[in-house]
């Protein structure tokens, strides 16, 4: 048999043909790769906007510009859609990674954050068209941010508001605790609930000790005009 010469290798005809076969696997895979790359690096570029966005978003909110919230929301479905077309059929392990969950639960909170603020409602997981593992994450950080509204309400001395805040701050902890499933199906979770309870805990102390106090101090201005 007459050897084949490769470069440095001296290849008999069934092994050059061998050689040949891999380096064109190895060379279709390269360009698939690239291609995923660039994907990849688009995606974090999306994912890193949708972010920052929604934390301007829920800034927004927390200030009461909720128009300005409102345009930024806009914007930021816009860039879920866009980050949907591009992974969610063609590059299915991209998109249910912690890379993108990390966004989507940011936008998870933002929407439903703004949906209770505005409307008293909330979206499904279905309508904001995102995976249930992000769409909990984000519901249980919204319990965060209901604490910085009552934080708020009580600064503005809107008590009764701030109770409300507080029950929309356990009608989500009551929903999440009862999902009883392991941290591998819904990550994450499970500690942000744990979270939610010590908030609410914290929350709902200091919101008695408030409202004892004011009327407390009501019931001191009344006796002491009573007694003028």
């Amino acid at each position: 048999m007459i050897p084949y010469n490769k470069g440095a290798f001296i290849l008999g005809e069934e092994l050059y043909k061998l050689y040949n076969k891999i380096h064109k696997i190895v060379s279709k895979i390269d360009e698939e790769l690239s291609v995923k790359d660039k994907i990849r690096e688009e995606t974090i570029r999306i994912s890193r906007t949708i972010i920052r966005r929604s934390s301007e978003c829920v800034k927004k909110v927390l200030e009461n510009n909720l128009d300005e919230a409102k345009n930024i929301l806009d914007e930021i479905d816009m860039r879920v859609r866009e980050l949907n077309n591009l992974l969610r059929d063609n590059y299915p392990d991209i998109y249910y990674s912690g890379l993108v969950y990390g966004a989507l639960a940011e936008y998870t909170e933002c929407s439903i954050l703004y949906s209770l603020v505005v409307d008293r409602d909330i979206k499904s997981y279905n309508e904001l068209d995102i995976p249930i593992t992000p769409y909990l994450q984000g519901l249980g950080d919204v319990v965060g941010e209901l604490r910085r509204m009552i934080l708020n309400k009580i600064m503005e001395h809107k008590i009764d508001e701030a109770l409300e805040f507080l029950k929309l701050m356990e009608m989500i902890y009551d929903a999440l605790r009862r999902l009883h499933y392991p941290d591998a199906l819904i990550q994450g979770v499970r500690h942000k609930v744990d979270v939610a309870r010590r908030l609410i805990d914290d929350t709902k102390a200091f919101l008695i000790d408030i409202r004892s106090r004011e009327e407390l101090r009501k019931l001191l201005s009344k006796i002491t005009v009573n007694s003028t």
